[in-house]
Formats: C-alpha cells, sequence, structure tokens
C-alpha cells in the first residue's frame, strides 16, 4: 500500500521543472499531498509537465514562474500558497552553477559568477525561507524547510569554487536557521552527489555526462550513478512527519562517495 505521510499537505518546490525537484514534486503528490506550487525560472513547458505529472497522482498543481534570486518573486511564489492557508514543507531546491572543474585554474571564474552563484543558490533559498516563514508556521505542527545542497560543499570538488562555496554556504545557514526558527520551523540539508539530470547534461554535454556517469559508478562505493529519483526520497524524508525530530541536519546522499576519493559529482 502506498504511503500517505503527505495527506493534505501544501508544498512549494523551486526550481521544479525538470530533474531533482521534478521527482520531488512528483514523489509528495503520490504520497498524498493535496497541492504543490510548481516554480520554474525560464522553461514554463518543462514545469507544465511536471504539473500534469502531479495532477496524474492526484494532487493540485500550481505552476509558478519566478527566479529565486529575486526577492519580489519569491513573495510571489509563496502567494501562490496563500489561498490554501498555510505551507507543511519548502523544499529549496531552486540552483544553478558554472561549469569550470579545473579549481586550480583561478581565471576561470570571476566575481560575477560568485555573485550570480551566491544570489540563486544562497541568498535565494535565504529570500524563499523568509517569504515563506508565517505560512510555513500555520500548520498544526512545525513546517519544513528542506535544503538542496551538495556533497560539494562538504568535500570541496564539484563543478567549479564559487559552486562549491556557495553549497557549504548553505549547509551552514541551514544551521543558523534550525536554531533561529525552532520550533515552529524545521530546517535540515540533503547534499546529493552526482545526478544524472538534464541539468547536469547541459552544463557537460551528453558525452562528458556519460562519461561522469561511468566514472561514478567506478569509484562510488555503493557503485551507482543516481538518478532524480534515487535522491528525491531523502529530500522527502525530511520534510515528513517521519523526521519530525529531526532539525539543523546535512544528509549526504551520494552513494558513498564521501568515504574516499570523492568524485567531482554534484546535483
Amino acid at each position: 500500500m502506498a504511503r500517505k505521510d503527505f495527506d493534505g499537505q501544501i508544498v512549494v518546490v523551486t526550481g521544479a521543472s525538470t530533474g531533482l525537484g521534478r521527482a520531488i514534486c512528483v514523489e509528495v503528490a503520490s504520497r498524498g499531498a493535496k497541492a504543490v506550487i510548481v516554480n520554474y525560472a525560464r522553461s514554463e513547458a518543462e514545469a507544465m509537465e511536471t504539473a500534469g505529472l502531479v495532477r496524474q497522482e492526484g494532487a493540485e498543481a500550481v505552476v509558478v514562474q519566478g527566479d529565486v534570486a529575486n526577492d519580489d518573486d519569491c513573495k510571489k511564489i509563496a502567494a501562490a500558497a496563500a489561498p490554501y492557508g498555510r505551507i507543511d514543507v519548502l523544499f529549496n531546491n531552486a540552483g544553478m552553477t558554472k561549469m569550470a572543474l579545473d579549481h586550480s585554474d583561478l581565471d576561470a571564474v570571476n566575481a560575477e559568477d560568485f555573485q550570480r552563484l551566491y544570489a540563486v543558490n544562497v541568498i535565494g533559498s535565504f529570500q524563499m525561507v523568509r517569504a515563506c516563514k508565517e505560512l510555513l508556521q500555520k500548520g498544526e505542527r512545525a513546517g519544513a524547510v528542506v535544503m538542496t545542497a551538495s556533497i560539494a560543499g562538504v568535500v570541496g570538488i564539484g563543478s567549479s569554487v564559487p559552486y562549491c562555496a556557495s553549497k557549504g554556504a548553505m549547509i551552514t545557514m541551514t544551521i543558523d536557521l534550525a536554531r533561529a526558527l525552532a520550533p515552529r520551523i524545521r530546517v535540515n540539508a540533503i547534499c546529493p552527489g552526482f545526478i544524472a539530470t538534464p541539468w547536469f547534461e547541459k552544463g557537460l554535454g551528453p558525452q562528458a555526462m556519460e562519461q561522469m556517469r561511468q566514472r561514478q559508478i567506478k569509484v562510488t562505493p555503493l557503485q551507482v550513478a543516481s538518478e532524480a529519483e534515487d535522491i528525491a526520497g531523502a529530500a522527502v524524508f525530511l520534510g515528513s512527519p517521519a523526521s519530525r525530530h529531526i532539525t539543523g541536519e546535512t544528509l549526504l546522499v551520494d552513494g558513498g562517495a564521501h568515504l574516499g576519493g570523492a568524485s567531482l559529482g554534484m546535483r
């Protein structure tokens, strides 16, 4: 029998048009969520596909365009949940990177790269929590925020120096906000390793993507290359009642890559 641990819940997912965001939307809908706010920044067509999958699982879907780096857009995304009277879970999944795999090449990135990555990954996540705070406090139990950080923020290996730095900042912010917003809001983070998603393929190209996938299988202790659906369950766990006594935690979901010879994988 399918779990219905999200029965009647109102869920907001940023960066939900494809990949992990889409997988989270479908997972919570399949577990009984009443409504899923599907945010996207650029690809309306893909966001509508996500909404269709959510509706197939029996949940309502509200599609909202918005760049989380823009505070007014964050308020607009939160406002889409206002008619439901509360937000039970906010998945801060929107993110971006700059591909510069050789971290010793300090000229491969610049101040603008840092500013843009921090604007989306760090400031955007903060602004979404701030915009949703009041509605997250409206439920019967503590509201939940789940940050999509990255193993790159733990081991310092990833697509670029600014990316690693931004994900490390997200992890620190998770601890800070968990302390500051308790007891009415829980804040946790997942740290995926490599995920075979369109987001990643666009950055590397199909051939390099497949090479990276095969390398992951060889070097990861569990000998896996994760798909979005493999990671969504961990994110959804941290948003579910099963984790109701967990806050301020960072869950590494990387097939064990952090145990030795961490890979170049990132969300």
